[in-house]
């Protein structure tokens, strides 16, 4: 790592209570071991296949990060979860309490789902790879395991339990520094942070891919929470996708192919933006809360 000490600070939080719907923003969240408590709390379940629906999933959920989850009142650590209220693009709502939810979201989809809150063993989606020339699987489909089913499958400790909705790690992390370095390679494309669905937009003033340089570290956030910097985080068609203003657009993904395609573990190179990370301490994150490495 380059340098130690005070790195930037929480400049945005973000949670997620549906799997690929769009999230809310929060001024301060509580930190478990599972990451931000109510991230990806829930999903829904295709009936017919038993997937999960992901955005990534084009052909057959295009409308998913249409749609909005929000918390009816903030999620708090050792609590229930409270409900979610989701907001179709229509202006229609419904609460994941309501015994209509599954009715309402199967008519709105024209497939039959189920609003899920634990994953299947086998967590599966189906993921749609668009036609970028530095990328595999190009214009295919490709189904795909994540979760605790993708570690299970490669004979490794997997860092999420067996039935979460996270695809890979419970915490994701992004710099301002990153969307300023992709900001200045295309200023045609939008770097909008709402593109990459990260928790944690950490304000920072070193150039570059400064995540990379993270890899193995840990940062110290506010006065308690504490996680460690696991893995850059691989990007997939989900950041090219039209959401609320923003347009699709395959050349966001295209500029972090050709810019920074990185080492991921031992699984390959990967065109990355951003970190995974793992929950070393719990706490309570707060917008603006100091940021140190180590």
């Amino acid at each position: 790592m380059a340098t130690t000490g005070f790195v930037g600070s929480v400049a945005g939080l973000w949670r997620f209570p549906v799997k690929s719907m769009r999230g809310e923003q929060p001024g301060q969240a509580d930190l478990s071991e599972r990451g931000l408590v109510g991230d990806r709390a829930y999903a829904l379940i295709d009936t017919d296949t038993g997937k999960v629906a992901s955005a990534k999933s084009v052909r057959l959920f295009p409308g998913l990060l249409s749609c909005s989850a929000t918390f009816v009142e903030p999620p708090q650590a050792d609590r229930e979860l409270p409900p979610v209220r989701i907001v179709l693009p229509k202006g229609a709502s419904v609460t994941s309490d309501s015994s209509e939810i599954d009715r309402v979201l199967s008519a709105h989809f024209r497939r039959d789902v189920t609003l899920a809150r634990t994953a299947p063993e086998d967590f599966t989606i189906d993921q749609y790879h668009p036609d970028i020339e530095e990328l595999d699987h190009r214009n295919t489909i490709v189904e795909e395991k994540l979760g605790s089913a993708f570690f299970a499958q490669a004979a490794l400790a997997s860092p999420v339990p067996v039935g979460s909705f996270f695809d890979l790690f419970p915490l994701s992390v992004l710099t301002t520094s990153t969307l300023e370095q992709l900001k200045q390679l295309r200023p045609q494309s939008r770097f909008d942070q709402r593109r990459f669905r990260m928790n944690l937009i950490l304000g920072t003033k070193d150039p570059g891919f400064v995540e990379n340089l993270w890899i193995g570290s840990e940062l110290t956030i506010g006065e308690t929470a504490r996680i460690k910097v696991a893995l850059p985080d691989p990007r997939c068609v989900m950041t090219t996708l039209a959401q609320d203003d923003l347009p699709n657009d395959t050349d966001v993904l295209r500029t972090l192919a050709r810019h920074n395609k990185v080492q991921v573990g031992t699984a390959g190179q990967f065109p990355c933006a951003g970190a995974y990370a793992v929950v070393v301490r719990p706490g309570t994150i707060h917008l603006g809360d100091a940021v140190t490495a180590e």
